[in-house]
Order: C-alpha cells, then sequence, then structure tokens
C-alpha cells in the first residue's frame, strides 16, 4: 500500500461531499449547506485495527470538466492534484437526477482522459441522502446494477446527516487501493464500530 493515500472527493453543488468528509474527519454535520468554492486540502492519520494509513483528502468544488492534462490541471487552481490521486470518491443525490448525470459524465472523463494508471485507480460512487429515502429519483437496484457490472466500480449510499455508512465508505475505500491488511472479513465491522471503541482514530 502507498505510503500516503490521496483520495479526490467530486460532486455536484448540494449533493453534500463536504458534509461527508466533515462528518468522517470530526464527527459533526451541519444544516447550512455552504458551497465549496475551492479545494480542501485535509491530512488526517486513520489508525485502523493497530496499523497507521496516512490520508490526503481533497474536497474539490464542483468542476465543469476533468482537466485532460498535467498543465490543464495545474493552470487551474481548483483542479491541481486531481489526476494524480489513488481513488476517486463521486458524491450524487440521490434525490437529484442531475447530480448522478454530472458524476457520470465525471467518471467517463477520468477514463477518457487520464491515461496513466486508470485501470487500476479506484472509483467509488457515493449515493448520499440515504435519509430522504422517500424522494429518490432513480431506483437503488438500477443504480447498483449499473455501478457495479457496467462501470465496474464500487457502490456506497450513506447517510452524511446521521454519520450512516461514512466509516464503511472510507473503509471500502482503503480497500480498493490494495491495503492487504484490510481485507479481514471482519474489517467493516471494527471500522464502523472503531470510533466508540478507540481502535480507529483520527489524528
Amino acid at each position: 500500500m502507498v505510503a500516503t493515500v490521496k483520495i479526490a472527493v467530486l460532486g455536484a453543488q448540494g449533493v453534500g461531499k463536504s458534509a461527508i468528509v466533515r462528518q468522517f474527519l470530526y464527527n459533526e454535520f451541519s444544516e447550512v449547506c455552504v458551497p465549496t468554492t475551492a479545494r480542501r486540502v485535509y491530512l488526517p492519520a486513520v489508525v485502523m485495527n493497530g496499523h497507521v494509513h496516512d490520508l490526503q483528502i481533497m474536497d474539490f468544488p464542483p468542476i465543469t470538466a476533468f482537466p485532460v492534462n498535467t498543465l490543464q490541471e495545474w493552470a487551474d487552481v481548483c483542479c491541481r492534484g486531481l489526476r494524480s490521486v489513488h481513488a476517486y470518491i463521486l458524491v450524487y443525490d440521490i434525490c437529484c437526477f442531475d447530480s448522478f448525470e454530472y458524476i457520470k459524465t465525471i467518471r467517463q472523463q477520468i477514463l477518457e482522459t487520464r491515461v496513466i494508471g486508470t485501470s487500476e485507480t479506484p472509483i467509488i460512487i457515493v449515493g448520499n441522502k440515504r435519509d430522504l429515502q422517500r424522494g429518490r429519483v432513480i431506483p437503488r437496484w438500477n443504480v447498483s446494477n449499473l455501478v457495479k457490472k457496467t462501470w465496474k466500480c464500487g457502490y456506497i449510499e450513506c447517510s452524511a446527516k446521521y454519520n450512516w455508512h461514512i466509516l464503511l465508505l472510507f473503509s471500502e475505500l482503503l480497500k480498493s487501493v490494495g491495503c492487504a491488511r484490510c481485507k479481514h472479513v471482519h474489517t467493516t465491522i471494527r471500522f464502523q464500530g472503531a470510533l466508540r471503541r478507540n481502535r480507529c482514530t483520527i489524528m
């Protein structure tokens, strides 16, 4: 596994991607939606099952298009570091069809423009706002089937508001980037309950 796992979090405005990151790092949620206008970088160290994993989580504002090359990536301050991450988290709002179309487009652009290591770079699709299930616009089975079978990506639904499946998301992400120690059959269970049992600490 790489020394520091670099993670890019992308999504349309208002899907709750920043809320997911803050819930993971600080165990907090705000009802006030503050638009992300600049790239935010977080450098937590996660102690999971007795092993330390350094993360670099980059929360990006909505981008019009994935940078096609390194020159374009570094010319736009909001996109810096986007092409060199080890994993992508693409977040959509299960109650907003347009937000799903947005991550669908971004995913395709990642595959088309990031040539080096694309096939080995995990992409996890995240359906946020699971607590608003009644407002869902696309059946869960349809999305899950498309993402897992056609796109060959990981798929998780979560609720940033109620901290549901947030830790599971990052547990699955660590597995996807090749953390051998994270592939134990009980790892997910331990990771989700780890904050309460002091087995997982954000430093």
